[in-house]
C-alpha cells in the first residue's frame, strides 16, 4: 500500500512541508491500520515547526498529534471497519497509520469524523486538567486563557457542563465566540486581572494558562485560597530564540517554587503523556476521559470548533492558517 505523508523536514516555513509517498510497511504484533479520516493541527506543530517543542524527535519526522479514522486491519478481527480515535505526539499527518491497537478509542457512531478529531487531544487535555487536576465543583468559578481556542473552547463547554462559571480571554474579534460558548468573554489586551476581581472578588477556583512568560505570575495571584493554576504551555516564549527547553524550564521552577510556599494555592504543569511511565494506566484513564467526551459530544452537549477543513496535501496551508491567530476552533486536515 502506498502511503501519503507530510513531512517536516527541519526549520522551515509553513509552505516548506513536504508531500511524501513511501510503501507501508508489514503490520508489528499488535498494531491496527487506520484508514485517517481526520488529524489535527495543533499548537504543539506550530512549535514543532521552530524547533520549540519539548521532546520533539529530530528533523525530518511526520508531525500530526492525533487522528481519527477507520481500522482497515488488525488482529483482531471485531476491530475492522470501526472509526477509531488516537492520540500520536507524531506520525498522524498521513494517509494511513499503523498504530498500537491498544491505543485506539471507538468512536461514537454519527459522531463527524473531523468533529472527533477536534476532542482527542483537546478534549483529553481540557478533562484532565479540569476534573483530574484542578478539581474545580459544580458552582465554582475558572478563568480560561485563550477561550476561543481548539484546548480552551472544549474547556469552557467542559466546565459549562458540569456547573461551572467560565471567565474566558480571548482576542476582541473573538470574544463573541466566547461569550456565545457560555463564559463571561475579556478581551486579553486589556487589564485582565483588574477585570476578573471585578468577578470573582474572592478569586477564581482555577485558571488554565497555556501563555506562560511574565503574565503567569498574575494567573496564579488570581487564585482564591485552595485554588490551582494549571499549566499547559509556554506561547508566549514561543519565538524566543536559543535552547527551546529553557523556557519550559523556568515555568516548572517557577511553579514548584510556589507550590513551596505556605498559600494555599496549587500549581500544577500539565503534560498529557504525563502517566506515560505507567502504560496501563495511561492508556486506561486516556480511554475512560475520552469516552467521556466523546459521550458528551455524542449527546449534543459539547459542539466541535472546527476552524476548518483542509485537505492533507495542502498541510502547510492548514499550519500557516493555525499560526496566523484569525480562526476559531481547531483547523482539521482531512484526506
Amino acid at each position: 500500500m502506498t502511503v501519503t505523508e507530510i513531512v517536516l523536514p527541519g526549520l522551515v516555513e509553513p509552505d516548506g512541508l513536504r508531500v511524501e509517498h513511501r510503501e507501508l510497511p508489514p503490520l508489528a504484533p499488535g498494531e491496527a491500520l487506520l484508514r485517517v479520516e481526520a488529524s489535527g493541527v495543533s499548537f504543539a506543530e506550530q512549535q514543532m515547526r521552530r524547533g520549540k517543542y519539548f521532546d520533539q524527535p529530530p528533523f525530518p519526522f511526520v508531525p500530526g498529534y492525533d487522528v481519527v479514522g477507520t481500522v482497515l486491519d488488525a488482529e483482531d478481527p471485531a476491530l475492522v471497519g470501526r472509526r477509531v480515535a488516537a492520540l500520536t505526539k507524531i506520525g498522524g499527518w498521513r494517509s494511513h497509520l499503523a498504530v498500537p491497537a491498544a491505543d485506539l478509542v471507538p468512536v461514537p457512531g454519527g459522531l463527524d469524523a473531523a468533529d472527533a478529531e477536534t476532542f482527542v487531544v483537546n478534549g483529553i487535555t481540557a478533562w484532565q486538567m479540569l476534573h483530574r487536576h484542578a478539581k474545580v465543583r459544580p458552582g465554582g468559578t475558572i478563568l480560561v486563557h485563550g477561550a476561543s481556542g481548539g484546548v480552551g473552547s472544549t474547556l469552557v463547554q467542559l466546565a459549562r457542563t458540569a456547573g461551572i462559571t467560565v471567565i474566558g480571554t480571548a482576542s476582541a474579534r473573538n470574544l463573541d465566540v466566547v461569550t456565545a460558548l457560555g463564559a463571561t468573554a475579556l478581551d486579553y489586551r486589556g487589564d485582565v486581572p483588574a477585570r476578573v476581581r471585578e468577578l470573582a472578588p474572592g478569586g477564581v477556583d482555577a485558571v488554565f494558562d497555556h501563555v506562560g512568560g511574565p503574565g503567569i505570575a498574575d494567573s496564579f495571584r488570581l487564585l482564591a485560597p485552595g485554588g490551582a493554576l494549571i499549566a499547559y504551555g509556554s506561547a508566549a516564549t514561543k519565538d524566543t530564540p536559543g535552547n527551546s527547553r529553557l523556557p519550559v524550564l523556568k515555568l516548572f521552577a517557577r511553579l514548584l517554587w510556589w507550590n513551596a510556599l505556605p498559600n494555599r494555592r496549587r500549581a500544577h504543569f500539565y503534560n498529557v503523556w504525563g502517566g506515560k511511565r505507567n502504560p496501563a494506566r495511561f492508556r486506561a484513564r486516556l480511554a475512560e476521559d475520552l469516552t467521556a467526551v466523546f459521550d458528551l459530544a455524542a449527546k449534543g452537549q459539547l459542539e466541535a470548533q472546527v476552524a476548518a477543513r483542509i485537505p492533507l496535501t495542502e498541510a502547510g496551508k492548514a499550519l500557516a492558517l493555525a499560526e496566523s491567530g484569525t480562526v476559531t476552533g481547531k483547523v482539521v486536515l482531512v484526506p
